[in-house]
């Protein structure tokens, strides 16, 4: 199954996300194993406010999720519980044997998930690009391997953009055209 919602990148302002859209890309159901299930793209790094929401709508596809961890790098507080719909969730920290752009959930019915964490201050278009990529079935990278592709990627493209010949203003230069008489 895949559950996506990904913010227009035209929207301007910090709070142009209704907060009850989850940013959210899962791998299909019933695909190939992957290294990855999937992306997150939380809108804070406050983990006991961005966890209920995520493991709620995962709650249902996924069984009840009971545990959750993460490498605490790239998290100022990792809680060690968090309440979802009645339930607790217990939430772990491993340094060196973690990644540090995953997320690992467990459930007691169905085993566990991984997703990339895409950092909450990323440009809409390189979160939708980290998002598919992740949610690919096919995919063979790790979370920390597609956070560097992206970067690379981003600023291959600021490198591009630099090199355009500018015209007056900034504006992107055009080829001379000659007059028709």
């Amino acid at each position: 199954m895949t559950a996506t919602v990904i913010p227009s990148p035209t929207l301007e302002g910090e709070d142009r996300f209704s907060s009850s859209s989850l940013r959210l890309s899962l791998a299909p159901v019933g695909s190939a194993p992957a290294l990855l299930d999937g992306a997150w793209w939380p809108r804070s790094r406050d983990l006991a406010a961005e966890l209920p929401v995520l493991t709620a709508v995962l709650d249902p596809l996924w069984g009840r999720i009971t545990r959750v961890t993460v490498n605490p790098t790239h998290w100022p507080v990792v809680p060690r519980k968090v309440t979802v719909a009645g339930h607790v969730v217990n939430v772990g920290w491993f340094l060196a044997e973690q990644d540090p752009h995953e997320l690992l959930l467990l459930s007691y019915r169905l085993g566990r998930w991984n997703l990339l964490v895409v950092p909450p201050r990323t440009d809409p278009v390189s979160a939708a690009w980290l998002m598919a990529a992740a949610g690919d079935p096919r995919g063979t990278s790790t979370a920390s391997r597609l956070m560097e592709e992206a970067a690379r990627l981003r600023t291959a493209s600021e490198t591009d953009r630099a090199a355009r010949p500018r015209g007056p203003a900034g504006t992107a230069a055009m080829p001379h055209q000659p007059m028709e008489r």
